[in-house]
C-alpha cells in the first residue's frame, strides 16, 4: 500500500488557493482513475483505489496545512508503512508556475505543511513539488500563496493536473520531472 497525500486547507474558502494545489492534484487523480467514494478517517478525506496493481490511499488532511503531518502520520502508523511509501503533493514557491519536480527527502524550505510532515512521518517521503511561482517580493508571499489561481492560470493548471492524474507512475520516480 502507498499513500498519496495532497497538502492544502479544508473548506470552500480555500478551494481555489495556490496553497491548495496539492488537494487539486489528489482530486484530479480521484476523478480520472478508479477510486472509491470519499470517506473520513485519520482526520482526512480518504479514498482507496488501485494504480498499476498497487493499492493507493488518497488523502486530503482536514487538519489545515500546518498540521497535515498529524493526519498522514496517523495513517502511516495504522497501515505500518514507511516514509518511502508516502508521496506528498504540495505547492512550491521556488518553482515557476506549471513546473513539477519530484524528489525524496530534503528540507522543508519554510513550508509549514512539510515541517509537519517531517515531524510526524520522517523526512524520507517522496515530494511532488508543484510550481506556483514566486510573486517576486517576500512581503507578497502570504497573499500570493493564499490567493486564488487567476483565470489565466487555468491554461497551464488544468493540463498539469490532468497530466498528474493520467501518469501517476511518475510519482514513483525519485528523479526530477518537469512539465
Amino acid at each position: 500500500m502507498k499513500i498519496f497525500a495532497g497538502l492544502g486547507n479544508p473548506g470552500s474558502k480555500y478551494q481555489g488557493n495556490r496553497h491548495n494545489i496539492g488537494f487539486m492534484a489528489i482530486d484530479a487523480i480521484h476523478r480520472k482513475l478508479p477510486f472509491g467514494p470519499w470517506s473520513k478517517k485519520f482526520k482526512a478525506e480518504i479514498s482507496e483505489g488501485d494504480i498499476g496493481g498497487e493499492k493507493i490511499l488518497l488523502m486530503k488532511p482536514q487538519t489545515f496545512m500546518n498540521l497535515s503531518g498529524e493526519s498522514v502520520g496517523e495513517a502511516m502508523r495504522f497501515y505500518k508503512l514507511a516514509p518511502a511509501d508516502i508521496t506528498v503533493f504540495h505547492d512550491e514557491l521556488d518553482l515557476p508556475a506549471a513546473k513539477v519536480r519530484v524528489k525524496i527527502g530534503g528540507g522543508h524550505g519554510g513550508h509549514n505543511g512539510l515541517k509537519s510532515m517531517d515531524a510526524h512521518c520522517g523526512r524520507d517521503y517522496r515530494r511532488v513539488r508543484l510550481g506556483i511561482g514566486h510573486p517576486g517580493a517576500k512581503e507578497l508571499v502570504h497573499n500570493h500563496v493564499l490567493g486564488d489561481f487567476a483565470k489565466a492560470d487555468q491554461t497551464w493548471l488544468d493540463p498539469l493536473l490532468d497530466d498528474i492524474a493520467l501518469t501517476p507512475s511518475f510519482c514513483s520516480r525519485a528523479t526530477a520531472a518537469s512539465s
